[in-house]
């Protein structure tokens, strides 16, 4: 057998308000994973007939052919997630932010020097993603080396499309969980970098983003050594946090007082652009907007912790950087939330753009569900800077998907299809009250990673 089609309803977006919806497209996929064709409004008796006008042989094509209920969507993307959270989510909700770090999460990820453990735990992790329909995740790993590989391995054999990082502390984190000298944090980032290409060449499924955790953490040398780095490498991808809480920016400035703003300051050591994954930007100036537009850096929008760990509720201006051109995109944040769940966040993501409505007097209007979804899958996507290869199903880009069901055995705890429920309607109530339960098979380069045919 050679290539495979699926028949069926079809939604993918173009862009916040450009949803596609399509009752009855076949997507044809070649040997590689990659999408050769989606041809729109055919009809079941014509699926042999559209094959072979693409000079395809419906013999040597595996057509597979959704059951009623089901629909096909792109792959989530998480770009903000800390892997090794994921046996701490639920617990410090409420506290701030560097009180949660020191009191919940800085002992819980020293464990991580334990390869068998984090061996344990990132495979529940990425499984667990997976399972969620996350096929392609951002992930800061903890300071040690070994478990950064560890992950970075677990993804490539479960199918997980990912960044993966050694997360950079040289300082103001506790003595039994930094990076000994500045010396050691660049040298090991060094090392998961060479272990990465070397366990995935060609960057089919990954890639090393370098991780200083944000600046408060990092020596000045280290963020030095680090924008030296991305700058001999212009194919590895940033993440850090940026403006999460008014408790960090103030922590921030009093270590970096020649800085007026985070902005300058990323800026300054060559790790604010176009491959910048910036977390959180709950608290941003026109000048900074302005920066992270000309500079096309990316949001990671992390709805559900920002309103459950930092200290306040932090409802981040997305609307403002929607209308402004940049880049956004959601995170799950892992255990600075209470959910590992795309679905979760876009819903999340709704509401506190509901509350940011309220607070601008009604100039920053609500999320709407097709923005939502849009953030989750194709704005993740030109967040991470992988657009051109995937976030929907253009041609030409690859086959990360999920199968969704709605009905019988498939329909979960959502809400119940009814007999004149159009697409568009059954797609609605998937977002709105669907979980893992209706996701029925994830796809990874073509590669099923979760379900069976």
């Amino acid at each position: 057998m050679g290539s495979t089609a699926y028949y069926g309803p079809i939604i993918h977006t173009f862009g916040p308000s450009e949803l596609e919806i399509i009752p009855s497209g076949l997507i044809v996929i070649d040997t590689e994973g990659q999408i050769m064709s989606l041809t729109r409004q055919v009809e079941p008796h014509s699926v042999n007939l559209v094959l072979t006008s693409l000079d395809l042989s419906p013999d040597l094509v595996d057509v597979r052919r959704l059951a009623p209920g089901q629909m096909l969507i792109p792959g989530f993307v998480d770009t903000h997630n800390h892997a090794p959270q994921w046996a701490q989510r639920g617990l410090g909700q409420g506290m701030h932010i560097l009180d949660w770090l020191d009191q919940i999460t800085f002992p819980n990820e020293a464990r991580f020097s334990d390869p068998a453990y984090a061996r344990r735990v990132y495979a529940s992790c990425v499984d667990g993603f997976l399972r969620q329909g996350i096929t392609m995740a951002s992930y800061y790993g903890s300071v040690h080396g070994e478990a950064t590989k560890i992950l970075a391995d677990l993804c490539l054999e479960k199918g997980q499309r990912a960044f993966v990082g050694k997360c950079n502390m040289s300082r103001n984190s506790p003595p039994y969980y930094r990076d000994a000298t500045v010396e050691e944090s660049l040298q090991v980032t060094e090392d998961c970098i060479a272990h990465i290409r070397r366990i995935d060449p060609h960057g089919r499924l990954l890639k090393h983003v370098l991780t200083p955790r944000f600046a408060i953490s990092c020596d000045p040398e280290v963020l030095t050594g680090l924008g030296k780095i991305a700058k001999r490498n212009p194919d590895l991808p940033i993440q850090t946090h940026f403006n999460e809480a008014e408790q960090e920016m103030t922590a921030t400035m009093g270590l970096f007082p020649q800085f007026t703003n985070e902005a300058d300051l990323y800026e300054h050591y060559g790790l604010l652009g176009r491959r910048s994954i910036l977390a959180h930007c709950c608290h941003m100036t026109d000048y900074e907007m302005g920066r992270l537009r000309e500079l096309d850096s990316g949001v990671a929008h992390c709805p559900i912790s920002n309103m459950t760990v930092g200290g306040g509720f932090m409802a981040a201006p997305i609307r403002d950087f929607l209308r402004r051109g940049i880049k956004v995109g959601l995170g799950t944040d892992s255990g600075g939330g209470f959910s590992s769940s795309i679905l979760d966040a876009m819903r999340q993501a709704m509401i506190a753009s509901h509350a940011r409505e309220v607070a601008s007097k009604g100039e920053d209007k609500g999320l709407t569900i097709p923005e939502a979804f849009y953030l989750a899958t194709l704005g993740g996507a030109e967040v991470c800077c992988l657009a051109d290869k995937i976030g929907n199903f253009v041609t030409g880009k690859a086959f990360d998907a999920l199968v969704i069901g709605t009905q019988g055995a498939d329909s979960g705890i959502m809400t119940m299809v009814e007999d004149d429920d159009d697409l568009l309607t059954v797609f609605e109530k998937f977002i709105m009250t669907g979980d893992d339960r209706n996701i029925t098979r994830v796809y990874v380069q073509g590669r099923l990673v979760k379900g069976a045919m």
